[in-house]
């Protein structure tokens, strides 16, 4: 599926490399709603994520509905800005995955960098805790999206919508975190 970016600039269309370097994280949105159109992209683009031997061990859950918003927003200390976002969609791997973790990461990734792509902000609000078991907030999330640790884990919540204020695109380059051929080696 092709869709036209609606990026910050005007007028013009966001390519890949310009949507990954001007995705920042947004947990202000306006009240507008995000589009069905624009959220049918989102899902798609996560759907296009990679996955270890194409295992597709994701499911996604789309919640609008702003009371279930608000009980996800008090998950934890960070997850308040998921009852002011229109759109939270939640990135989940079946438990009995082995790459569920790197499979999701990579879906979400691709909801992010087209949501900035479609001139929408969006955020990643963390769940999973590296832990092999679910942890408190983990289990309080897949209890309220109705379901359970035994069979789904859930990595992520993603908040999107549209930027009550906009942040300009930047670099987060770190030259003494990049060496060539060998760890240490910083110049060709």
């Amino acid at each position: 599926m092709h869709c036209p970016a609606r990026g910050p600039h005007e007028g013009g269309m966001m390519d890949a490399i310009e949507a990954i370097l001007a995705r920042r994280s947004i947990r202000r949105f306006t009240a507008e709603d995000v589009s069905v159109e624009d959220e049918r992209t989102l899902i798609e683009a996560a759907f296009a994520g990679p996955s270890s031997g194409n295992g597709r061990p994701w499911h996604f859950v789309v919640v609008r509905d702003a009371e279930t918003r608000r009980r996800l927003a008090g998950v934890h200390q960070w997850s308040g800005l998921l009852a002011r976002a229109p759109l939270v969609i939640a990135v989940l791997g079946r438990a009995d995955a082995d790459a569920w973790v790197e499979d999701g990461a990579a879906a979400a990734e691709n909801v992010l960098t087209a949501a900035t792509a479609l001139g929408l902000g969006s955020c990643w609000v963390g769940v999973w805790e590296n832990a092999p078991e679910p942890q408190p907030a983990e289990v309080t999330v897949l209890e309220i999206l109705g379901t359970t640790p035994e069979k789904y884990r859930c990595l992520c919540l993603i908040a999107v919508g549209h930027p009550a204020d906009h942040k300009p695109p930047r670099t987060q380059f770190q030259p003494t975190k990049l060496s060539y051929e060998r760890v240490g080696r910083h110049t060709r």
